[in-house]
């Protein structure tokens, strides 16, 4: 999430200026659906939850009892939530189960007041006023919310069952869920055809959507995954199965008799086709004193190539995120996607520079993406519909501007590194370590797949998300641990041991001391498709180079957390002890045309050693965007001949400058 605004200077890109919170932040007039808090602890599994092979085979009973093609069954429980039950816990939207029934007044009533992210290790206070949740109001009468959080009310209705069975049986869920289906067909005057591309109306109904470009989005999807197949194991640790149909072609014809409006984009939206998007535009307006908000006006890529796309979470909710962007004293990023449904607003054209990373050498090479929700709580806000939709918005844009879809230019926030020593603690670490970067990189179409074998110099780290669960603290109050779940991310220790003290960033720790298991500690963490040079192996524990020094994790031939690969590396040249690291590629002070101070070269507070190498992600040339002026006929660009190399140095990238290293063949 971005943090603050700037008045830039030439040293650091920030003069410091925090964003005023606007006074409508948290404003109780967000929908019921998105005010949700739904993140005190899960409670456990019922009794009478199947185990085994009982969900696959809950599904396959249900599509009998109700006349449902039991793909289409597999396919909306998919998208809704990846067969998951959470525990029994509702989502962001009120949904229960791996249907998602909804029961939004249930869930109103049993939430409670959370403090995502607690107290931050980093001390970054910038983020504080997206930590703070809006006290939910007082649940409302059931008669008084709108249908669509209201369908477990309906499926209790059409299947006898109580509305706790059907809250906390993952079988009775998918029998409420195959009974709306059911219905929404009849209603439709559609016969209970087993050909699953008769659904599409139906399942379109199912995402209650208010608009029909939203309805066919969801149906879309789900029947991609129709198209494609699935197969995961499920937070109850049981595997279910979609098969493939790559040849289905769903009767998109039948979508008009839901009789919906067609929820037009307005002018100017850039998403691809087959999401629901919209325009909210972020101001572009002087302030007073020569200040103005909230993004820069510019003409990429003619004036500069954008080289990553940055993945977001707003640690807050839609309607908060939205007044801000749109506060002209706050920060702007690109666009926004909403949990519920995977619905995209756009506020800030791609040529035009957002303030949304916390380094303006990335801002002004970048978009920003942010993804309503809080990195502590992943099953509640990091849904399948905003996994899917985002992917559709990162593929359309890597195609427009040429973004290699990979780690390298895909980065998460906590990915983007601080310009100056002083800054790094206050970096964000979003989307934190429950992001599924192997998902989204399937959906991308980029899967993370081994390219090498054991020779060949590095690897790419990539746990199995769903049975990977190292433990984190501070998700609610500090020191307290966090409930038990997948993650991309493994953790760093000093040596081959899980007993060993884990790493130390000194840019985070200038005392050396140890990392932690905080959830917002990135000090000793490598993320899922993150490459790094291998320093050695011992047993069942493999060392790469990191941060300056050997850095080891678990990696066990029968459950590896990495794949071998293979790329370019860089090391110090000969003759060099170690060499500087940065937080930006700089121009030269040539470079600089008269009127534009040159920015102090500030090395970060590492060193790259001799005998150390560090997987090379992209080569550029030192490069500034000097944009003070509210009119952009005063911003310039200045760009240098001196070349730099992105490098996977820690948790987050850096650069160090071609003259001071080697590039060579990472196997050798």
């Amino acid at each position: 999430m971005p943090g603050f605004t700037r008045k830039r200077t030439a040293a650091s890109g920030y003069a410091g200026r925090r964003a005023r919170p606007s006074s409508r932040a948290f404003s109780a007039t967000a929908s019921i659906a998105l005010l949700l808090p739904l993140l005190a602890a899960a409670p456990t599994a019922t009794a009478d939850q199947p185990r085994g092979g009982g969900l696959q085979q809950a599904f396959t009973a249900a599509a009998e009892r109700y006349d449902v093609p039991r793909e289409v069954l597999l396919g909306v429980s998919y998208l809704q939530s990846r067969w998951d039950g959470h525990r029994g816990a509702p989502s962001v939207g009120g949904g229960y189960g791996p249907m998602h029934l909804t029961d939004a007044a249930t869930a109103l009533a049993s939430a409670t007041h959370h403090a995502h992210g607690a107290e931050d290790p980093r001390g970054d206070d910038a983020r504080a006023p997206w930590r703070a949740t809006p006290v939910p109001p007082e649940p409302p009468a059931a008669d008084d919310l709108p249908a669509r959080l209201r369908t477990l009310e309906r499926a209790q209705r059409l299947t006898g069952l109580s509305a706790r069975e059907l809250r906390e049986s993952p079988a009775a869920n998918v029998h409420g869920g195959a009974a709306l289906l059911a219905a929404a067909q009849k209603r439709l005057d559609l016969p209970l055809s087993p050909d699953p591309a008769r659904w599409y109306a139906a399942v379109a109904d199912y995402a209650g959507a208010a608009d029909t470009a939203t309805a066919k989005a969801f149906a879309d999807e789900v029947y991609a995954v129709l198209r494609t197949g699935a197969q995961r194991t499920t937070d109850a640790g049981e595997r279910v199965r979609l098969d493939r149909h790559p040849g289905l072609r769903p009767d998109v014809a039948t979508l008009r008799r839901l009789g919906l409006p067609a929820g037009e984009r307005g002018p100017g939206v850039e998403c691809p086709r087959g999401v629901s998007c919209e325009s909210v535009p972020a101001p572009y307006q002087e302030l007073g004193d020569g200040d103005y908000g909230n993004h820069d006006k510019a003409d990429r890529p003619a004036s500069q190539r954008i080289d990553y796309i940055i993945v977001h979470d707003t640690e807050g909710y839609w309607d908060t995120a939205l007044k801000l962007v749109q506060d002209p004293t706050y920060v702007s990023w690109h666009y926004t996607l909403r949990a519920s449904d995977g619905h995209i607003a756009q506020h800030v054209p791609t040529r035009d520079v957002g303030w949304h990373a916390g380094n303006w050498y990335v801002n002004a090479k970048s978009v920003g993406l942010e993804h309503e929700g809080f990195l502590t709580a992943p099953d509640a806000w990091y849904t399948e519909a905003m996994y899917r939709s985002s992917a559709r918005l990162v593929r359309y844009l890597a195609r427009r501007y040429d973004v290699p879809l990979d780690r390298q230019h895909i980065l998460g926030h906590d990915n983007v590194p601080g310009t100056v020593t002083s800054s790094i603690r206050g970096m964000h670490t979003d989307p934190g370590p429950y992001w599924d970067w192997a998902h989204y990189f399937r959906l991308l179409g980029a899967p993370l797949r081994q390219t090498a074998g054991p020779d060949g110099g590095l690897v790419t780290i990539r746990p199995d998300y769903d049975r990977h669960q190292p433990d984190y603290t501070d998700c609610g109050k500090p020191g307290q641990p966090c409930a038990p779940h997948g993650s991309g991310a493994v953790r760093l220790h000093t040596a081959p041991r899980a007993d060993a003290p884990l790493v130390s960033d000194v840019g985070l720790r200038p005392d050396g001391s140890p990392a932690t298991t905080g959830v917002n500690d990135t000090g000793a963490r490598a993320s899922t498709g993150q490459r790094y040079a291998v320093a050695g192996h011992e047993g069942d524990w493999t060392a790469i180079w990191y941060l300056g020094q050997r850095a080891w994790f678990h990696n066990p031939a029968q459950r590896p957390t990495a794949v071998h690969a293979a790329g370019w590396v860089v090391t110090p040249r000969p003759g060099r002890s170690e060499v500087p690291v940065y937080g930006r590629a700089y121009p030269e002070p040539a470079a600089y045309p008269q009127g534009v101070p040159v920015q102090a070269v500030s090395p970060l507070p590492y060193a790259l050693k001799a005998g150390q190498r560090y997987a090379v992600g992209l080569r550029t040339r030192g490069e500034y965007l000097w944009a003070t002026t509210f009119d952009p006929a005063g911003h310039k660009v200045v760009r240098g001949e001196e070349t730099y190399y992105q490098i996977q140095f820690g948790h987050r990238v850096a650069f160090v400058r071609a003259a001071d290293v080697t590039v060579r063949p990472s196997g050798r």
